[in-house]
């Protein structure tokens, strides 16, 4: 059994239109899930195994303010693998269950001095640097995907009001893809800043891309977890991502559950 079927039985008659995929440190978003079926990964054909701390690798479904919804917490990254396209089965899974609209989140380092570790941004555009792509290899005509609106208007206007009537602040900006593991190096974001880029990470941009070969509509947004390379004193590490995920995650959590609660997400 694939992982649509399978999934479709263990969630019955469920049916979201909404998913959601939670990035490292961010997996606190599922307390906020409602009479939740939770489903290891390895229970599900196709799901990927992630091994990185900060990602539980489990599928979270229930209903947020009412609304079904659906949460990965956790994903696969390209460096674990050496495949872009690793998260491509769980997508498809869950554009086989009927999800239209997804929501991605990552941990990711700021590149402007105003934009602090605990601060949220909506994600408008991306740059993909890491020389790879999640449909390379893609026989058919459909791995020509169109990404001049990769991050679907209505869906980020309902994010910004939910924002704006929490009275969170919420930054806007363009993400770059690094592929990591390693973290950049100074000179690498500062060439980053030169090419407009404002969040940098290591996820993200590949499931956007499926999403999009899916004709699934996206919105993200990153938690900033550090000023990037060069920034500041001290070198980065994978813990202080893991140890500042959760402060603006609860910014985004608010975001979010009013942006439900409110049926912003809905159109």
């Amino acid at each position: 059994m694939s992982g649509g079927p399978a999934l479709a039985t263990r969630i019955g008659t469920l049916a979201p239109k909404i998913a959601l995929v939670l990035g490292s440190g961010l997996g606190d978003l599922v307390n906020e899930v409602d009479d939740a079926i939770r489903i290891p990964y390895a229970e599900l054909p196709g799901f990927p195994q992630s091994g990185v701390t900060g990602h539980a690798g489990t599928l979270v479904a229930g209903t947020i303010a009412g609304t079904p919804v659906m949460m990965l917490a956790g994903r696969a990254h390209y460096y674990e693998h050496g495949d872009a396209a690793v998260m491509r089965s769980a997508l498809e899974a869950l554009a086989g269950v009927g999800i239209e609209k997804l929501i991605l989140t990552n941990a990711a380092g700021s590149l402007d001095a105003d934009m602090t570790p605990g601060s949220v941004m909506l994600i408008t555009d991306h740059i993909n640097f890491s020389g790879s792509n999640p449909l390379i290899g893609e026989q058919t005509d459909q791995r020509f995907v169109g990404l001049s609106e990769a991050y679907d208007k209505p869906l980020c206007s309902a994010i910004e009001k939910a924002a704006q009537e929490t009275g969170t602040p919420l930054h806007k900006g363009v993400y770059m893809w690094f592929s990591g593991p390693s973290f950049e190096t100074p000179a690498e974001i500062r060439m980053a800043r030169v090419m407009g880029a404002n969040a940098v990470g290591m996820s993200t941009v590949p499931e956007v891309i499926l999403a999009r070969f899916l004709g699934l509509r996206v919105a993200a947004c990153s938690v900033v977890t550090n000023l990037a390379a060069g920034m500041s004193d001290g070198e980065l590490s994978h813990q202080e991502t893991k140890d500042m995920a959760p402060l603006g995650g609860a910014r985004l959590a608010s975001i979010l559950k009013k942006a439900f609660a409110d049926g912003l997400l809905e159109d």
